[in-house]
């Protein structure tokens, strides 16, 4: 830091100490979280660094404006925000406490995230830095960053020794984002890595659980995360054309709507844990 920062707060500071161990950029929710504040002094404190131009503010989101590639992530955070958090609440009510998750990098698995937080004594692996950030040392939850050549711009982890650690587990669900839904390759990503990281998971769990918007419906990615089926669930906002709903339920997924904002479900405590190597 230059001297600007000599006239910042020790709250300010640790905002943004925060949102350099999340890799340059987080939902205003998350900062809360980790520092243990209400999102209204979250708003003050981003306010009082944007006039620094210390950060950039964001719907609902803060990166730091000297991180150059930080706005990529923050603009897939901000995009679609209110349908993302409805599917991230409609997946966390398909999750019990106890389980054990793998949950991919991306703007929609960060809110999934958020919402994981209100069950207890789950076991979250992840390369996603925002992911393991919302749910280490909550409610009893371990969170086990898969450790790996971390790409900023994707605030996560990738490479052979992520997908070594990811692949120690055995999941409940694994739970993902996608690029692009195509009805001859199926959910697709944008970094082969993460499709690769995906690819090598289909073997480690019970269900494979694809939270995406309907923006993603027909759209191009170059590299195959899964094919249809191989996936379980789809959760999205609103429901799928008719060719791909045709697609989907002939591969047998069940699509999931998170078309209304609705009470969670009371979670059910899980007797019998997945076992973890």
């Amino acid at each position: 830091m230059d001297h600007d920062s000599d006239n910042i707060p020790h709250r300010g500071r640790e905002l943004l100490d925060v949102l350099a161990r999340l890799g340059g950029s987080a939902r205003n929710t998350q900062i809360a979280q980790v520092m243990d504040v209400s999102e209204e002094t979250v708003r003050r404190l981003v306010k009082a660094l944007a006039q620094k131009n210390m950060v950039e503010r964001v719907h609902g989101g803060t990166y730091l404006s000297r991180a150059q590639d930080t706005p990529m992530f923050s603009g897939a955070l901000e995009q679609n925000a209110e349908e993302k958090t409805l599917i991230a609440n409609k997946v966390s009510q398909m999750i019990e406490d106890g389980m054990v998750l793998f949950i991919t990098v991306g703007s929609t698995t960060t809110h999934v995230a958020e919402q994981l937080r209100d069950l207890k004594n789950l076991t979250v692996v992840s390369n996603s830095l925002s992911v393991v950030a919302s749910l280490a040392d909550h409610n009893g939850t371990r969170a086990i960053l898969a450790g790996g050549e971390v790409i900023r711009s994707e605030r996560g982890s990738f490479g052979r020794a992520a997908e070594e650690l990811a692949c120690q587990y055995s999941y409940d669900a694994v739970i993902c984002g996608a690029d692009a839904i195509s009805l001859s390759g199926g959910v697709l990503a944008s970094n082969p890595l993460e499709a690769e990281l995906t690819r090598a998971l289909l073997k480690n769990t019970r269900r494979m659980i694809v939270a995406t918007d309907h923006t993603k419906f027909g759209e191009q990615a170059t590299n195959v995360s899964c094919r249809f089926d191989q996936v379980t669930d789809l959760v999205t906002d609103i429901p799928p054309s008719e060719t791909f709903a045709t697609a989907l339920k002939d591969a047998g997924v069940t699509v999931h709507v998170a078309a209304l904002r609705g009470k969670k479900k009371k979670k059910k405590k899980r007797t019998d844990v997945a076992a973890v190597n």
